[in-house]
């Protein structure tokens, strides 16, 4: 594992302990010489891990679409120090961040952050998607997704198997584990029932 893809909000929540986290997480990540691919954003806690990462001397690469650099959303320090790759629209920045990385762990976020770990895990699943997937659960922030995705399990919907290769944690210790020991998911075949 070399690069890990980090999905997070362009905001910071009401809490200082989501910044915190994102500070650790940044931390984290050059302490385990790992490169952050990430939205390229640099306001919220997407502001908050690259500027960590790039003060720590850690390696970071964004991908923002078009329509947000225009706008003046992007990390400024990107274009000095690392890397800064502009896409044509969020599903190309989507795919590139899971095609340029070997994990992936959300942050606290809102739907925008929700949504591309759902599609990494829901990629995963099929087998388009190699990397491992984890929701970094600081102080139970995904504590009622973890609810839904059992309750997917139990009403048939989800495969114990398949959840188990998402893991929800709050601790980095265990989040590393988890990654470094994971083995993709075999691509599935569906028999049809004619």
């Amino acid at each position: 594992m070399k690069k890990v893809a980090v999905y997070c909000g362009a905001s910071t929540g009401n809490d200082p302990i989501y910044t915190q986290a994102a500070i650790r997480l940044g931390n984290w990540l050059v302490d385990h010489h790992l490169e952050l691919i990430y939205g390229g954003g640099g306001i919220g806690l997407m502001g908050t891990i690259s500027k960590q990462v790039i003060k720590r001397g850690g390696r970071v690469h964004g991908i923002m679409p078009q329509e947000l650099v225009d706008r003046g959303a992007e990390l400024v320090e990107l274009a000095k120090l690392s890397d800064l790759t502009v896409v044509k629209d969020m599903s190309e920045r989507k795919e590139q961040m899971m095609i340029l990385s070997d994990g992936c762990i959300a942050l606290p976020g809102g739907i925008g952050t929700l949504e591309e770990m759902s599609q990494a895990f829901s990629w995963a699943r099929l087998g388009n998607n190699p990397n491992p997937c984890v929701f970094y659960n600081v102080a139970g922030y995904y504590d009622s997704l973890k609810t839904m995705f059992d309750k997917m399990v139990t009403s048939d919907f989800l495969t114990q198997t398949d959840h188990d290769k998402l893991l929800f944690s709050s601790s980095l210790d265990e989040i590393y584990s988890f990654m470094t020991t994971y083995i993709p998911p075999k691509i599935r075949t569906y028999k049809s029932s004619h």
